[in-house]
This record gives structure tokens, sequence and C-alpha cells, in this order.
């Protein structure tokens, strides 16, 4: 059953993809760049705070956001982050993850994701897809002198099985 809603997870997101690039034309650049959507699950306990939470969200830059809530107990603690999202975008997501979600412990492969795509919460993956993030790593995510290439180098670095050692 995982891999049926991991399939239609992918599909999804590969029809996201296909959508965004369908609209430019080749070559040419964007007037000015996406602001990217972000898709949040909260717990139900946070329902009528939905509002305040989207002002929040848009306060921190990210106006184009998505928020659902779970009917019992809590979302899973995870963020996936697109590969092109600024790192700036990227640690807002993170800080307001871990506001109104307890907690970042899982994070989410960047290229199960249209480039300026994040998710915060999301049950659509297996656990295949998940990778666990000490406090650590998570504070030097959230270290405002990277870069956003410095930031994707090291957020892909944590979500970049180990390669298999040959016997």
């Amino acid at each position: 059953m995982k891999a049926a809603g991991l399939t239609a997870a992918v599909i999804f997101f590969l029809c996201l993809m296909s959508a965004a690039h369908s609209g430019a034309a080749a070559g040419s650049e964007p007037a000015s760049p996406s602001p990217g959507r972000v898709e949040v699950t909260l717990a139900n306990g946070l329902r009528q705070d939905a509002e305040a939470i989207k002002k929040e969200f848009a306060e921190a830059g990210l106006s184009n956001v998505h928020i659902q809530f779970v009917r019992l107990g809590q979302p899973p603690p995870n963020i996936g982050i697109g590969p092109s999202v600024s790192a700036e975008r990227a640690r807002a997501a993170i800080r307001l993850a871990r506001k109104y979600n307890r907690a970042v412990k899982i994070l989410l492969p960047a290229h199960l994701f249209p480039p300026h795509f994040m998710t915060v919460a999301s049950s659509n993956f297996d656990d295949a897809a998940d990778f666990a993030i000490n406090e650590e790593a998570l504070r030097r995510l959230q270290d405002p002198s990277l870069t956003t290439d410095q930031f994707h180098e090291f957020y892909r670095s944590l979500t970049t099985p180990p390669k298999p050692t040959r016997r």
C-alpha cells in the first residue's frame, strides 16, 4: 500500500514540475522568480489559528502557503525543500515548522520536489525517503551565513544515502 502512495506522490510532483516548465519559452527567463508553494500539515488543535499562521508564513516571505490539518494525532516532523528554494525562504520554513509542528527531525530529499516547492509535515512519502537530522545539523542549515548554493549542498549531503561499500 505504501508503494502505491509513493508512486501517486511521485506522479503528482512530476505533473507539477511539467506544468511549471511548460509555461516558459525555451531560453527565456520569467519576469520575476516564482515564490513557490508551501504545503503545510498541522495538528488539528491549531485549526482555529489557521489565518494567523498563514499570516505569519506570508510575513516570512512564504505567501503561497496551503495549510491542512490531520484529524487525530501529530503530523510527521519532516520538511522537504525543493532544489531551487532560496536559503532565506528555506530557513523561514524550517523556523515555522519547528514552531508549529513541534520539531524537524526528518528531511525529505530535494529531488522529490519541484524547484521552488516546500512541504512541512508531509505524509505522502514512504519511510525510505526519510533522512533523520540531528539538532547540530539543523542549526547549521539555519545558519544565515550560508548562501543558497551552500545551503543546498549541505541539504543534499544530509539526504543522500551512503554509498555501499564493496567487499
